[in-house]
């Protein structure tokens, strides 16, 4: 039962019942209420309520909210008597006293998850006047029960993320029952602000009290009567001091919990060091507090108005994010799964089997018909460490810089390895990552005194939409005639390939045509929920490092490699990705990811005059603005003010990389919600001057 905390109206929602009427436990209650008048006022809560946004998405037209019934109730005590309004709304009613969605199914009534989300979302945001106000969304049936389409409620309802007051069993099995609702709900992310069930004599609320280390309060109701003729006043009026405090729990806990809420903003600018940050640009109130996430959207507190609002990760929390809500849920079963099974084991010379599995799927995915090895590492930028390693050896093996046989070193002091790389590429936090990637900002003398940039970087040619056409843009360094016949004739028919295939390959080598020797994969590979990364190689590779002597093993890695919680992770997310059964991206045809961003929309992007350039590939929109000086690079704060209109009143989480500011979706992210997200762009950069 979830409940929204205290805000006199007390208002109970009874959102889906069956067998109505004779069976709505609301409708019970708001009949018996007025008789029963036994708990003495309540002071108001210290802290406002903490509101839930209406749900933003547009849906199609629905009925109004059904009409209320109120009634007046009289709470008397040593005090005096307090009058206070009872408000009940049954939203959705089926006659059979069965399940939801089997009710739905054989009455022809079927009602959608989003119908339903945006109802709560509607009565959640009703305004029921000044005072104290209590809001309950009585579900029907258990946590795990199905609602009206099949979803299992505590899913259907996960997206507002109410506080929940568990109404636990005191009967023989009852423990068994409560805790597992108590931890399906902790596996979902829910709040449990109280556990209350009724005494049957078996002491059950003890031992609950016990196992759950006093976390949570336990509130014990007496046996109720179960003569059917009992009108339950008089027991009504027993239960009073349980009820009395329960709802002095739920207010301690909103309490609290809306003043850590309050307080974070502050403390964050005291106590943490973000990176890539300036401190001193980002003022307190401009500090995003994130009360949860939900699929693509972070549950953002707004300090000043006291809700929490949806907010689009348009960033993708640095480019990790790949679930959808579905598989958010899915991730975090299989990843207690794995941390339950395995906790931590430490991987050479060991083989379990998430790290064999997902060895198993990169090979087959993305290293088909070319890799033969995985090497597992935790982040992208150790992968790129590791790749420089093992490409380091190949060559020193294939040009006699090391024998084979020995693999003694000839020459050792002379040999000066550089790289091949791009202008403008980055590869994390490694150092020696980092010497191979051009001089930048993130390469200077305040950043990495040791830099010295060993390597080769040339530009790359550029592609990129203007006024709705596609562009290659070659650098004059290396646009001559020779070159641009022999390595850029075929480049634009792949750019417009991409485009037309909707970005959907495996990987660059298949529009490119040609196999690598190794390549990186991190990020999006485990949904995003915990960091992995994975190195793959061919065979020749491998070999390079082979010889009876551990000193030529790669003698590279961390505590954590291959973790099981993480290779759990991606098994699940690299499944989920490709599977048109759970993700509706896919192009049952081709079998590959459809085009995310609408093409008129980035056409009209394109097009405005204060943008210089669009890219649309795959789950990324970026839009470089026009400007010049300090307002272009990496350092421009030129696009400050419109994030900031992004965040506050489009809920959109933008993060800018200097005038470019970008959109980022995950693989499962529906059309429908990216178009939504660049049309508020669209609008925004309308009104830019």
């Amino acid at each position: 039962m979830p409940w929204a905390g205290p805000s006199g109206i007390e208002p109970f929602g009874q959102l889906i019942t069956t067998g109505f009427p004779d069976d709505s436990d609301a409708r019970f209650v708001f009949d018996r209420a007025p008789r029963s008048s036994a708990s003495p006022p309540r002071r108001r809560p210290r802290h406002p309520p903490c509101r839930v946004q209406p749900h933003p998405l547009p849906l199609p037209a629905v009925d109004p909210l059904p009409e209320r019934q109120d009634t007046v109730v009289n709470y008397g005590g040593e005090e005096g008597v307090e009058e206070k309004a009872l408000v009940c709304r049954t939203v959705y009613a089926w006659r059979e006293p069965v399940s939801p969605h089997l009710a739905a199914e054989r009455e022809g009534m079927p009602v959608e998850d989003e119908e339903v989300r945006w109802l709560v979302d509607r009565w959640l945001a009703e305004e029921d006047g000044g005072g104290e106000v209590w809001k309950v969304l009585e579900t029907a049936g258990g946590v795990a029960s199905p609602g009206p389409s099949g979803t299992l409620q505590c899913d259907l309802y996960r997206s507002s993320r109410l506080p929940a007051v568990l109404v636990g069993d005191g009967r023989l099995g009852g423990i068994s029952s409560t805790l597992s609702a108590y931890e399906t709900l902790l596996l979902r992310g829910y709040d449990v602000g109280s556990v209350i069930l009724e005494d049957r004599g078996l002491s059950n609320d003890r031992f609950l009290l016990s196992y759950l280390r006093k976390r949570v309060p336990v509130h014990v109701l007496p046996p109720i009567p179960e003569d059917p003729k009992d009108d339950l006043t008089d027991w009504f009026s027993e239960s009073s001091s349980a009820f009395s405090s329960l709802k002095d729990s739920l207010q301690s806990f909103h309490s609290r919990r809306i003043q850590r809420l309050n307080s974070m903003q502050r403390k964050s600018k005291d106590l943490l060091w973000w990176p890539f940050t300036q401190h001193d640009l980002v003022p307190v109130d401009s500090v995003t507090v994130i009360d949860s996430r939900f699929g693509e959207n972070f549950l953002a507190y707004k300090v000043k108005d006291k809700k929490i609002v949806p907010q689009f990760d348009a960033c993708a929390s640095w480019w990790t994010q790949g679930p959808d809500s579905n598989l958010q849920i899915e991730l975090a079963r299989d990843m207690g799964y794995a941390a339950a099974r395995y906790g931590h084991v430490m991987f050479p010379e060991n083989v379990h089997e998430p790290a064999l599995r997902c060895a198993e799927l990169l090979l087959g995915g993305v290293g088909k018909d070319w890799a033969s090895r995985v090497y597992f590492s935790d982040n992208g930028s150790t992968a790129i460490e590791i790749a420089l390693k093992m490409a380091f050896r190949k060559y020193a093996c294939d040009h006699g810089i090391i024998v084979d046989s020995e693999k003694d070193i000839r020459s050792e002091g002379s040999v000066h390895f550089k790289v091949l790389a791009l202008n403008g590429s980055y590869h994390g936090d490694t150092l020696g990552a980092m010497e191979a990637q051009a001089p930048s900002a993130y390469t200077s003398f305040l950043q990495q005194p040791w830099y010295s940039g060993r390597g080769l970087f040339l530009d790359p040619p550029t592609v990129y939409i203007k006024n709705k056409t596609a562009n290659l843009s070659l650098p004059p360094s290396i646009c001559h005639d020779q070159l641009c016949d022999t390595c850029f004739s075929s480049l634009t028919e792949v750019f417009c390939k991409t485009r037309d295939t909707s970005s959907a390959a495996n990987s660059a080598s298949e529009l490119l045509g040609c196999f690598p020797d190794i390549s990186c994969y991190a990020k999006l590979m485990t949904g995003g929920i915990v960091p992995l990364a994975a190195t793959l190689a061919t065979e020749p590779i491998f070999e390079a490092f082979r010889s009876d002597s551990k000193l030529t093993a790669l003698l590279h890695g961390h505590s954590y490699t291959a973790h099981p919680m993480g290779c759990t992770a991606a098994v699940k997310a690299i499944q989920w990705y490709k599977d048109p059964s759970t993700n509706s991206n896919i192009d049952l045809d081709r079998m590959k990811l459809k085009e995310l961003w609408d093409g008129v929309l980035v056409n009209h992007l394109s097009s405005l005059p204060n943008v210089k350039r669009v890219v649309s590939l795959g789950t990324l929109c970026a839009i470089e603005l026009k400007a010049e000086g300090s307002d272009a690079g990496y350092a421009s704060l030129y696009a400050s003010s419109l994030i900031r209109q992004l965040r506050e009143e489009d809920n959109i989480y933008a993060r800018p990389l200097g005038n470019v500011i970008y959109l980022m979706c995950g693989p499962c992210t529906t059309q429908d919600s990216c178009t939504r997200q660049l049309a508020k762009v669209h609008r925004r950069l309308q009104k830019l001057n």
